[in-house]
């Protein structure tokens, strides 16, 4: 039988689906292998969970597909699920506590999201300004 794993990860809109099964080590995001995928910035982001456990995804290939949110959204959502996923191959109790001690929000969704609009006002909080006094 072939193993094979999906997770996610989620940062404000943005949801990224990981696939890991049996391979040579590639890891693509949305079918772009990671050396060129985004910027040095979102590479670096996103490749924080291999530099933590070096040779995690040896001998696994990593598909990731992200949708939603903006540019660092999609990278924070890639990398929790690329650190859900390793986690859950290698079932490794000391690379979880790695993880979770380095930055919780590499296995546990950031949960914060946007304050809705509200009327008479351009934002959240903002109000429109009274120009009769």
């Amino acid at each position: 039988m072939v193993k094979i794993i999906n997770t996610s990860g989620k940062r404000k809109t943005a949801i990224a689906r990981a696939t890991l099964k049996a391979g040579k080590g590639v890891i693509r995001v949305n079918s772009v292998p990671l050396e060129a995928y985004g910027s040095i910035t979102t590479r670096m982001k996103i490749s924080e969970p291999l530099l933590l456990v070096p040779n995690a995804v040896n001998g696994i290939d990593v598909t990731i597909d992200v949708a939603g949110g903006g540019v660092m959204g999609q990278a924070e959502a890639v990398r929790t699920a690329l650190a859900r996923g390793i986690i859950k191959w290698h079932n490794d109790p000391a690379m979880k506590d790695i993880y979770l001690e380095y930055d919780r929000t590499l296995l546990v969704n950031d949960s914060r999201q946007k304050e809705a609009k509200k009327p008479h006002g351009s934002g959240a909080r903002a109000k429109f300004q009274k120009s009769y006094r």
